[in-house]
């Protein structure tokens, strides 16, 4: 999770429902019948949540140079040669150090050593020995993404 972009979204929706809220009791308040305060309350609590949560949700999409990095790099495999977990995290993961052997068509093998944060359910598929699907950036070969 991007703490960065989830701080941003919660602070720019904040911010927004407070313009919102301020001109709601400067003068919509004023302008409208009797009896409907309390539905519009609930109507600007309801925006306030579908916000954040439409905001949170875009928070979990991978970065633009991820995407790009998915749809336009070139995809090869790596072999799994060694691997140092790290640390533990605080969401059930390890941050792990995995020494890799990239293969790209095209052009030579080489070596070169990721730090990965590795769930359990991918604790089988980064085990030594194994191959994993990867897409390597064409213009810089330091740039990789597991497709797992």
């Amino acid at each position: 999770m991007d703490h960065v972009r989830v701080l941003r979204v919660v602070l720019g929706v904040t911010a927004g429902y407070l313009i919102l809220l301020a001109l709601w009791l400067g003068w919509v308040v004023n302008h409208t019948p009797d009896g409907t305060v309390p539905f519009q309350i609930m109507a600007l609590v309801g925006m306030f949540g579908s916000c954040i949560g439409i905001g949170l949700m875009w928070t979990g999409r991978p970065s633009k140079a991820d995407r790009q990095l998915a749809r336009h790099g070139i995809e090869g495999w790596a072999r799994v040669e060694h691997v140092r977990p790290l640390a533990r995290t605080d969401h059930h993961s390890e941050m792990t150090e995995l020494d890799l052997e990239f293969t790209v068509p095209g052009s030579e093998s080489y070596r070169g050593t990721v730090v990965y944060d590795v769930t359990p359910a991918d604790k089988e598929r980064l085990a030594i020995g194994e191959t994993v699907s990867i897409r390597v950036d064409p213009e810089n070969r330091d740039r990789v993404m597991f497709c797992l």
